[in-house]
C-alpha cells in the first residue's frame, strides 16, 4: 500500500511538472512512467509513445495497433477471421505489452481454443486432428489454406482428373465417404441407377470417360434375355430407368401409326417380326390379319370400312358425316348409345345440353348454349371459343388469353357472372407491398405487365427533382414496402459523406439534388462567426474535426482563436490566449500591436 501511495504521488508530481515545463519535456516524463520494456517486435517504438498511444484517449490505442497490423485491421473492418468474427474488444485485453522483450502477448490456450470463431470451423474429423496438421511452424495461423485439396492432394485417388473441389462429393465425417451430386453431371441419376453402386458403372478411378450410353451397361441383359440387338442399340427409346422389364416407348407419338383399340395391348414382337431399323413393316390391316379374314379376300384388303381396333368382331358401317349432325372430337369415340337412348334415333337431341347437362358445372347460370365456350374435341377446354369482350371486363394484354386461364379469375364455375373486377381481389398474393400502398394496384400498375409501375412520385411526401429524376426506384426502395424508405439525405447517401459525419447528417444545408459534387452554405450569414482572411479559404474539415452530436448539424466549436490554433503558439501560452490582439486572419504570421505596452499580457503575470 505504501509503495502505491509513493508511486501515486511520483505520478502526480510528474503530471505537474508536465504542466509547468509545457509540452516540450512531454516525452521524458513518459518515460519516466513507463511501465516496463516491450517486447522484441515493438522495441523500435519503445522511445516513441504516441505511436501506440494518444494522450487522454485510451480507446485510440486499438486504432493505431490495427494501422500497424493492416491485416488484422482488415479482418475486423470485413468481420472475417477470428478477430473479426469474435466479440469486440480491447486489443490490449488479449494483447498487453511492456512485459520485457521476451514476454509472448500473442499465446493462447490451444486446448481450449474454440475454431468456430475462425473462418474455418472444425467439424466431423477434422474436430479430432492436430494443429500442426494444418498450421506449418514457420506459418502464421491465419495463413493456413482453407482448401481441402491444400492438406489431401495426396488422398486425391483421382489425381487431379475432377478437379480440386473436394467438398463436393466428400465431407469432413469420412474421406472415403463421397456424397457426390450426380445432377449436377451430363448424366443425371433417376429411378434404379439412384441405388447402383458407382462401381458398377466407374470400372476404374478415370470417370470422365465411363460411356452413358445404356447399351454400354445393359448389352448383356439385352443379349441373354432381351431382344439379342433386334430393336437396335436406343434402349432409352423404350425402357426407362425406373425398371428395365418395363416399356415406356410412345407409339402414337413417336411412329406415324397411333396404337389404339387392341393394337394397344399387343406385343412389339406380333408385328415386329424382323430387325426394326431394316425391316420396313406395313401399316394396312390385311397385312397383319390375313389369317382372320374369314371372308377370304372377297370383300377385299380395306377391313378398316367395317372393323375397327376396339375388337375384330365388332363392326361399324354407318358413316355419321352423312347426317345432319357429323360426329367431331369426342363424339366420335363416343357409343352410340351414349346419345341414342332409344331406337328412334331421329329423337336423338342435337342440343349439347340435351346430353351434357349432367356437366353443366355452372348450373344453368350461363344459359343452354354450351357451344359458345367449349368444343367437341375437349369439354373443360374454352380456349378460344367465348368472346370475353362481351362482358363488363374485356380481356386485354397480360390478361387476354392463352396467357391467363379462366380458372385464374373464376375460381368458382356456377357462379362466372359473381367474379370480382377489381385487381386486388385477384393480384392479393402478388401484391409485394403488402398492402401498405392500398389496394387501388391500377394506380401504378398497368394489365400489360404486373412487374411494370408507372406511378407519378410528385404525388407523394418526397417529390423526385434534379438526379433524382433518373435514379432507380430500387436505389431508395431496397424492399417492396416503399413507405418504409426514408426521406432525408442521410439513409441514402452515407457512403458519400466525405465528411464523416463531422458536418452532421442535414446533407441538405449544403447539398442539393441537381448536383452532390456541387454545395453552396454561406457562414456568415447561417453562423455566429463570419470567416474573413485566410479563414475564407479553409476547408470545413479544418476546423470541424469531430463528429456532429445527435440531432444537430455540427459540433459546437470555441469561437476563440486558441480553440484551432492551440498548437500553432509559438509562445507556449506565455501571452495568454487572445491571439487576436497581435495576430489577424489574413496571415498567422503577420502581426499587428493592438494591445497597449502598459498593460502586461497574461502569460507575463
Amino acid at each position: 500500500m505504501r509503495r502505491w501511495l509513493t508511486r501515486a504521488k511520483h505520478i502526480g508530481l510528474a503530471l505537474l511538472v508536465l504542466l509547468w515545463v509545457g509540452p516540450a519535456a512531454a516525452q521524458g516524463i513518459e518515460s519516466v512512467l513507463n511501465p516496463g520494456k516491450v517486447i522484441e517486435g515493438h522495441a523500435k517504438l519503445e522511445d516513441d509513445c504516441k505511436q501506440c498511444h494518444i494522450r487522454f484517449d485510451r480507446n485510440a490505442q486499438d486504432r493505431l495497433c490495427m494501422a500497424c497490423h493492416e491485416k488484422v485491421g482488415q479482418d475486423v473492418r470485413d468481420k472475417t477471421g477470428l478477430h473479426g468474427r469474435q466479440k469486440p474488444q480491447a486489443c490490449r485485453s488479449c494483447h498487453t505489452d511492456h512485459k520485457g522483450r521476451t514476454a509472448k502477448i500473442a499465446e493462447f490456450d490451444k486446448q481450449r481454443f474454440d475454431h468456430a470463431v475462425t473462418d474455418f470451423a472444425l467439424r466431423g474429423k477434422h474436430i479430432k486432428a492436430e494443429c500442426t496438421a494444418c498450421h506449418e511452424p514457420t506459418r502464421k495461423y491465419r495463413e493456413a489454406p482453407l482448401e481441402c485439396n491444400a492438406c489431401h492432394r495426396k488422398d486425391d485417388v483421382h489425381k487431379g482428373s475432377l478437379g480440386t473441389k473436394c467438398a463436393d462429393c466428400h465431407t469432413e465425417a469420412n474421406w472415403k465417404e463421397a456424397k457426390f451430386d450426380h445432377g449436377k453431371t451430363r448424366f443425371a441419376l433417376t429411378g434404379k441407377h439412384i441405388d447402383t453402386a458407382c462401381a458398377d458403372c466407374h470400372k476404374d478411378k478415370n470417370y470422365k470417360e465411363t460411356p452413358r450410353a445404356c447399351v454400354a451397361c445393359h448389352k448383356r441383359a439385352d443379349d441373354t434375355k432381351g431382344h439379342k440387338g433386334q430393336f437396335g442399340d436406343k434402349c432409352e427409346s423404350c425402357h426407362g430407368t425406373k425398371s428395365w422389364k418395363g416399356s415406356s416407348f410412345n407409339h402414337d407419338t413417336e411412329t406415324k401409326y397411333a396404337l389404339r383399340g387392341k393394337h394397344r395391348s399387343a406385343e412389339c414382337t406380333d408385328c415386329h417380326t424382323g430387325p426394326l431399323y431394316k425391316t420396313k413393316l406395313a401399316s394396312d390391316c390385311f397385312s397383319c390379319h390375313k389369317a382372320d379374314d374369314k371372308h377370304k379376300g372377297s370383300l377385299g384388303k380395306e377391313c378398316g370400312s367395317c372393323h375397327t381396333e376396339l375388337g375384330w368382331k365388332q363392326k361399324s358401317k354407318f358413316d355419321h358425316a352423312k347426317t345432319s349432325f357429323p360426329l367431331l372430337g369426342k363424339h366420335i369415340e363416343a357409343e352410340c348409345k351414349a346419345c341414342h337412348q332409344s331406337a328412334m334415333f331421329k329423337e336423338a337431341p342435337k342440343e349439347c345440353v340435351g346430353c351434357h347437362k349432367k356437366d353443366d358445372k355452372h348450373e344453368a347460370t350461363l344459359g343452354t348454349q354450351c357451344g359458345d365456350c367449349h368444343t367437341e374435341k375437349n369439354w373443360k377446354t374454352t380456349t378460344g371459343r367465348f368472346d370475353h369482350d362481351r362482358t363488363q371486363f374485356k380481356l386485354r394484354n397480360a390478361h387476354a388469353l392463352p396467357a391467363v386461364k379462366c380458372s385464374a379469375c373464376h375460381q368458382s364455375l356456377s357462379s362466372f357472372r359473381k367474379t370480382p373486377l377489381d385487381c386486388y381481389s385477384c393480384h392479393k398474393k402478388d401484391d409485394k407491398h403488402e398492402g401498405q400502398q392500398g389496394t387501388k394496384c391500377e394506380q401504378c400498375h398497368t394489365d400489360k405487365s404486373w412487374k411494370v409501375a408507372n406511378f407519378d412520385h410528385a404525388r407523394t411526401r418526397f417529390p423526385l427533382t434534379g438526379k433524382h429524376l433518373v435514379a432507380t426506384c430500387k436505389s431508395c426502395h431496397t424492399t417492396p414496402r416503399y413507405k418504409d424508405a426514408k426521406s432525408d439525405c442521410y439513409s441514402c447517401h452515407r457512403k458519400e459523406d466525405k465528411h464523416q459525419l463531422r458536418l452532421g447528417v442535414q446533407c441538405e444545408s449544403c447539398h442539393s439534388t441537381r448536383d452532390w459534387v456541387s454545395w453552396t452554405f454561406d457562414h456568415n450569414q447561417r453562423s455566429a462567426y463570419k470567416l474573413d482572411g485566410a479563414h475564407a479559404k479553409v476547408a470545413c474539415e479544418a476546423c470541424h474535426t469531430q463528429p456532429a452530436p445527435r440531432g444537430k448539424h455540427i459540433a459546437s466549436l470555441g469561437a476563440s482563436c486558441i480553440s484551432c490554433h492551440r498548437r500553432d503558439d509559438p509562445h507556449d501560452g506565455n501571452f495568454g490566449m487572445r491571439c487576436e490582439q497581435c495576430h489577424v486572419p489574413q496571415s498567422w504570421k503577420r502581426i499587428t500591436n493592438r494591445m497597449s505596452m502598459s498593460q502586461p499580457t497574461r502569460g507575463l503575470q
